[in-house]
């Protein structure tokens, strides 16, 4: 199973115009005090007068990569302001189609989005939101001639030590670009839950990034330097420690073919009919011992879908599930966690607790919807 880092999405929607508000006063500050330092007759000397500092070397061929991809592929990333929370999308075809997070949308159904050259805001409409993949898709109400549909990349190409650019407008900083490698890909990741997704998304094959990822960032793009979308930045790696922050140099974005194939789904169906994700049709919550030590001990089965595989297999509201073919199931979690790799159709072992005796069922798995 492949391995799961506890992250959160990158917008917390009642504080990002604030937020936006306090990084521009920021920059300000730290502007004049630098220029201020810089100024007038008694400022520090430098120790070796006459000479300044040697430029920094920089491969000309790999700058001017950098900066051929930022005026390639930044005309396709726009600010979308949901109610009180700022985040980013990208521009999917010349329709008006745009890309983002389930999270960035939230439960809104109308929208502002801001083009990367500021010249225009437009209003713009819910088509989708599919919050088990954390993707949505909005509609410009009047899309204007002229947009620039980004490329979307192969994700099965996609390498680690890549270069890539994240773009997008964290903290409100409209059209910001980070620079970074892909640190690895093929994770499985679980963020928090929301009033959208009560239970949390647990996403598979995410492409985990270097590249600084920031609140406002959510949705935006994650670029090659062959000018190719490989992914839609969406969460941020928690640092476990105390504090419980942000972990710096660990982001994730969801894969280019992932996004192609239930974007499509979305324009062309107004939802998603396939997700290619396996599920047993049940609803579930996590069992914990009481009286005890608190130890979560499995899956409880809060409802089953009619007529779906866990129904079909005999499974019933009340019964906990504790394994899931060889691997143990000790929360809700883990349970999506391990259906996250496996595939609808697969015919497997459920391992379950009904009134305190142990059985046994072979599932075979349904779609996720």
């Amino acid at each position: 199973m492949s391995s799961t880092v506890k992250v959160a999405p990158m917008e917390t929607p009642a504080r990002r115009t604030a937020l936006a508000a306090a990084a521009a006063a920021s920059l300000l500050l730290t502007a004049t005090a630098c220029s201020s330092s810089g100024s007038g007759g008694s400022g520090a000397k430098s120790s070796d007068a006459g000479s300044a500092a040697p430029a920094p070397s920089v491969s000309n061929d790999l700058q001017t990569d950098y900066q051929n991809t930022v005026k390639a592929v930044l005309p396709s990333i726009v600010q979308i302001t949901a109610g009180s929370s700022l985040g980013t999308g990208i521009v999917y075809d010349n329709k008006g189609d745009i890309v983002t997070n389930a999270h960035v949308v939230g439960s809104a159904t109308s929208f502002q989005v801001t083009l990367s050259d500021q010249s225009k805001t437009l209003t713009a409409s819910l088509v989708y939101s599919y919050p088990t993949n954390d993707l949505a898709v909005i509609k410009l109400t009047n899309p204007p001639s002229g947009l620039k549909p980004a490329v979307f990349a192969d994700s099965s190409k996609v390498e680690v030590g890549q270069i890539v650019l994240a773009m997008g407008n964290p903290l409100g900083l409209s059209s910001s670009v980070t620079q970074g490698i892909v640190s690895a890909v093929g994770r499985t990741v679980s963020e928090g839950k929301s009033q959208e997704n009560p239970q949390g998304a647990t996403i598979p094959n995410m492409v985990q990034t270097s590249a600084a990822i920031n609140p406002g960032n959510s949705g935006g793009a994650l670029v090659n330097l062959s000018n190719q979308v490989i992914g839609v930045n969406t969460l941020a790696a928690l640092d476990s420690g105390e504090g419980g922050g942000q972990a710096p140099g660990i982001g994730f974005a969801i894969p280019a073919s992932t996004v192609t194939n239930l974007a499509d789904q979305m324009i062309k169906s107004g939802k998603v009919t396939d997700s290619g994700r396996a599920a047993l049709g049940i609803s579930t919550r996590t069992v914990i011992t009481t009286g005890g030590d608190g130890k979560e001990t499995g899956a409880g089965v809060v409802s089953v879908t009619s007529g779906g595989p866990a129904d079909k297999a005999g499974l019933k509201a009340g019964d906990v599930i504790t394994k899931l073919g060889d691997t143990t199931i000790d929360s809700s979690a883990t349970l999506s966690e391990v259906l996250a790799s496996e595939k609808p159709g697969q015919q497997v072992p459920v391992t379950y607790v009904r009134d305190g005796a142990t059985k046994t069922a072979t599932v075979t798995l349904g779609t996720l919807g």
